[in-house]
């Protein structure tokens, strides 16, 4: 486990102890304010949360050698530990998945729900780890974000680049707000990720799957590979959306992870009772 690591918490509601708090971890290159928008819509009065991973928003960068996001899930743990809470709702979009994906492997007992938004639980392929190492090594040695400054261009589906144009700037200027060297770190630490659908296989909590129809980086078939490997899973295709699905349509999102909160608290009480 790396040394303790507190990383930058934004609460967005503060809600009871007897309803599972709500933890969001966010998509690359951004931080936490991605789920501005869809963090309030969440239904009930329950705690929610997201967290900035490290090197990015306001958290600071971990310093490890080699960038690990085994590293990352273990400040996460860490962090939301030192702010009281046991057992979670975890949901993770795109590298918030991976992360999601690597608590539950390292930290179990944390995750009582599971929601894995725009992701896939299989590793790079050669000629996309070696594309995420090209981007590190350009931004290390331009110390700017301008290899990325595309993405938020790239991330979005067609149906919103199309009729809501103004959300490649709000994704833009998150972008542009990064350290050059916690983008480059997450680069590196997703290049050097595992394969981990046999953790999928060992969860028997509630999940949930969902995926933008139009997104190109973690396609529907990634999602339904995710799917197929739960126990207790549901799938949601979010119509006209893209990668970044909370940004695009956040009230789809609320709705699908209000429903999985619900089926977490059921879970979760029964195994009290």
């Amino acid at each position: 486990m790396t040394p303790t690591t507190r990383l930058d918490v934004l609460t967005y509601r503060t809600g009871p102890s007897d309803l599972l708090p709500l933890v969001l971890l966010h998509a690359f290159p951004l931080d936490s304010r991605m789920w501005d928008d869809m963090a309030p819509l969440v239904a009930g009065a329950r705690t929610v949360l997201a967290v900035d991973l490290p090197g990015l928003g306001r958290s600071a960068g971990l310093g490890t050698s080699a960038p690990s996001l085994d590293d990352a899930a273990d400040a996460v743990a860490q962090t939301l530990t030192a702010v009281g809470l046991e057992r979670a709702i975890v949901v993770g979009l795109s590298m918030g998945g991976y992360v999601a994906l690597a608590l539950l492997d390292r930290h179990p007992a944390l995750v009582a729900g599971l929601g894995l938004l725009d992701t896939r639980s299989t590793a790079d392929d050669d000629a996309a780890r070696a594309n995420r190492l090209r981007v590190a090594a350009e931004l290390e040695s331009s110390g700017t974000v301008d290899a990325v400054r595309p993405m938020a261009t790239a991330l979005l589906g067609e149906s919103s680049r199309t009729l809501h144009p103004e959300l490649v700037d709000r994704v833009g200027a998150l972008i542009g707000q990064q350290s050059a060297a916690g983008v480059a770190w997450s680069q590196r630490a997703m290049a050097a990720r595992p394969d981990r659908t046999a953790v999928l296989h060992q969860f028997e909590g509630p999940a949930l799957v969902l995926v933008g129809d139009e997104d190109v980086a973690a396609p529907v078939a990634a999602a339904e590979h995710m799917v197929a490997a739960l126990a207790a899973s549901q799938l949601v295709v979010v119509p006209h959306a893209g990668h970044l699905t909370a940004i695009e349509d956040p009230d789809a999102v609320a709705d699908a992870i209000s429903e999985l909160a619900g089926r977490a608290d059921v879970e979760d009480q029964r195994a009290r009772s």
